[in-house]
């Protein structure tokens, strides 16, 4: 077994042990630890939420006085305390929802969204990158001024690009990987603080 598989399954053993859906929540305890994003009382939009690890991260972090809202195209189990809903970032009627629940605009949007990989590569990459851009739409519509984001990106020719028009929309850009993403992975993660 290589080195990274045993990691992989680290994470994974972990998950089972918390409770956790998914070994993704790891990923963001462990930016959130580094890059405190998730606060008392915020308010957080997680998208492409399935199947809820880092709801559940984000729930133990804005604590009762706090609201977390997931969205996802694919239906995911009821978590107690969140409000998920089933849908497409870029229709207008989930966006209205998100603000109805939120009562104004959010602390907070954390986007984990991928593609079905495809195994070509540079499609993937552009598939990516295109899901990241509309989370930076969702961002420019719901996000208040100050607040954070989360982007999961693939590394590729086309990265550069959306982190440029990132730094338009926030004072800070910043590029981490977890220890709990596998090195192998070409994911890494754009943290983005104080919205302007």
């Amino acid at each position: 077994m290589k080195l990274t598989d045993s990691k992989k399954d680290q994470f994974r053993r972990l998950a089972r042990d918390y409770g956790y859906r998914s070994r993704s929540a790891f990923k963001l305890k462990q930016i959130n630890n580094s890059y405190r994003i998730l606060n008392k009382g915020h308010c957080v939009v997680d998208i492409g939420c399935a199947p809820g690890g880092w709801i559940q991260v984000a729930l133990a972090e804005v604590g009762n006085k706090g609201k977390v809202i997931g969205v996802d195209i694919k239906k995911i189990e009821p978590l107690k305390d969140a409000f998920v809903i089933q849908g497409n970032i870029e229709h207008e009627d989930i966006i209205n929802s998100i603000l109805k629940i939120s009562n104004s605009h959010v602390d907070v949007v954390l986007s984990d969204l991928s593609p079905n990989v495809s195994g070509n590569w540079d499609l993937d990459h552009a598939r990516q990158i295109d899901l990241s851009r509309n989370a930076l739409k969702l961002c420019n519509r719901i996000l208040k001024k100050g607040g954070k984001a989360v982007f999961k990106v693939f590394q590729g020719d086309m990265l550069n690009e959306l982190i440029s028009e990132l730094k338009k929309e926030f004072k800070r850009v910043i590029i981490t990987k977890p220890t709990a993403s596998r090195q192998v992975s070409s994911e890494i993660y754009l943290i983005c603080i104080d919205k302007l």
